[in-house]
């Protein structure tokens, strides 16, 4: 009832188990080092548990997917709040909003606390913007939370576009962790054809998947999901069963976002090495 009132935080349903959740190796490992660390045990081992983490790369490529994969490893509620509905008309509104949905989450406490695409909400704070200073200070209440809060919070922020990042958001330490998720490799794209295929009640195993994960290189997971999606309406319209190329031709039929975005792409995978911690 406190977030329908507000409608500053939306609660999200999360994954039962990881292995819905297809590749994530690495991400899935670090949650599994650490899902314990909250307990009183590892507080007297003198371990601080971690308090966020920042996830960048491809859209589509599935860092919503990663807030969930926490939440689920976690076994915590997860929260989603959509920066841009902080903004409001009046003068200081804006600012009492992002305080608000703070003190709900904390009021929630244990939870996760995903930020959905942070940079769309704080973009103008990394550079002079036209409104008077407002994302600046915005951000500076977020920044100021992030380091102090103390109650059993932590934030998973996601982004694309790390021009549009404060640089201050970046430096070292500032996040426990910052994950690149890449789009997918071949055998990932097995494994998600598979998962997405057995959610629909389909035995994978009549599937060639082999041949649906080369047909999508340079696929997300949600493109594949969508196009085993359209090969289900199609195959249903035809009253026939779904098949392997029933999905071969719904992957034809829609190319993926990263075929127009080639070079933002490579900015951003030369950006992550070295910087980044690769999810899969």
């Amino acid at each position: 009832r406190m977030i329908q009132q507000g409608g500053l935080l939306e609660y999200i349903q999360t994954p039962l188990d990881l292995d819905e959740i297809g590749g994530m190796s690495n991400l899935k490992k670090w949650l599994n080092h650490r899902k314990d660390v909250f307990s009183p045990e590892a507080k007297a081992f003198g371990i601080v548990p971690p308090k966020d983490v920042l996830m960048l790369g491809v859209q589509g490529a599935g860092k919503s997917l990663c807030a969930k994969a926490i939440a689920t490893a976690w076994q915590q509620p997860l929260l989603r709040l959509d920066p841009s509905t902080l903004y409001a008309s009046y003068i200081g509104e804006s600012e009492k909003n992002l305080r608000e949905a703070l003190r709900q989450t904390e009021m929630m406490a244990p939870v996760i606390l995903w930020i959905d695409e942070i940079e769309k909400a704080f973009a103008s704070a990394a550079s002079r913007s036209a409104d008077g200073g407002l994302s600046q200070r915005m951000f500076g209440t977020l920044l100021t939370w992030l380091q102090e809060h103390q109650m059993p919070v932590f934030v998973v922020a996601t982004a694309n576009d790390i021009e549009a990042l404060p640089p201050e958001l970046l430096r070292k330490g500032r996040f426990d962790e910052i994950f690149f998720v890449d789009l997918p490799t071949q055998e990932v794209r097995r494994e998600i054809f598979a998962i997405h295929l057995r959610k629909r009640g389909r035995d994978p195993v009549r599937f060639d998947l082999d041949a649906l994960a080369r047909a999508s290189q340079d696929y997300s997971g949600s493109e594949i999901e969508q196009a085993v999606i359209a090969a289900l309406h199609n195959a249903y319209a035809e009253k026939t069963d779904l098949g392997t190329e029933t999905i071969l031709a719904a992957l034809q039929g829609s190319p993926p976002l990263s075929a127009t975005m080639a070079e933002k792409v490579s900015a951003l995978r030369q950006w992550a090495q070295g910087r980044c911690v690769i999810a899969e």
